[in-house]
């Protein structure tokens, strides 16, 4: 039995809007349907939202769902940093596709960097990760994949995630069962726990789902389900 990552993984949208166009963003399109904030290419920090963060109970946090990390300011980020410190009981993920434009140092121990890579062509994107982000644990998302990645620089990294395209884009993007499957070998090689996203089912078999995720996560999953009894 499969499992839905954003069971595992909330969304808090501290920072809503991105300059990096993609042309299949899915956070502009909602934008620009619920009318979140005015211009989704000029982004707006939400404060107010840090005090979900004051929550006991442990969450895993995703922070740019609907942003981009390069695009974040100096100053939020330096609340954010601040905040998350105060509350070591959750872990905090942060994306980005424009990692060449971060210049990030720091100790916290439940921040996790990542970057996006769709394609071969962006797999810089990995390296520039490891050289403008000097931080405890790195996670690489190849999603959506639009070919194969061929060998991947993993070293270092702590995680990774798999998906291909979702929504009525889906139709015109083919990932590959072998570009996952490459994948895998390649993080199982180093002892890197890697998570299948569940829209890859159709694609190569519910039976054949790996979703793994690492330590530090899997124990804010065991600390819910004891709230819970």
């Amino acid at each position: 039995m499969f499992v839905c990552i954003k069971d595992q993984i909330q969304n808090m949208n501290l920072v809503i809007g991105c300059t990096v166009g993609c042309d299949y963003c899915y956070a502009r399109n909602n934008v620009k349907r619920w009318h979140m904030i005015d211009d989704f290419a000029k982004p707006e920090f939400f404060p107010n939202k840090l005090r979900l963060m004051e929550k006991r109970r442990p969450q895993n946090f995703l922070l740019t769902g609907m942003s981009d990390l390069a695009v974040w300011k100096q100053e939020w980020l330096d609340k954010v940093f601040t905040r998350m410190r105060q509350n070591p009981q959750h872990q905090f993920l942060f994306l980005s596709k424009r990692p060449d434009l971060l210049n990030i140092d720091t100790d916290l121990e439940n921040a996790w960097f990542g970057v996006t890579v769709t394609r071969r062509s962006e797999l810089w994107r990995v390296d520039a990760l490891r050289e403008n982000v000097r931080a405890k644990h790195y996670h690489v998302t190849f999603e959506p994949l639009f070919d194969d990645p061929g060998k991947v620089d993993l070293q270092g990294v702590d995680w990774i995630v798999v998906g291909t395209m979702t929504g009525a884009q889906s139709r015109k993007v083919h990932t590959k069962p072998a570009w996952a499957y490459s994948l895998t070998e390649q993080a199982h090689a180093l002892d890197i726990p890697v998570f299948m996203k569940e829209d890859l089912v159709p694609i190569i078999g519910e039976e054949n789902m790996i979703q793994e995720m690492p330590e530090a996560y899997i124990r804010v999953l065991e600390e819910q389900e004891k709230w819970h009894k």
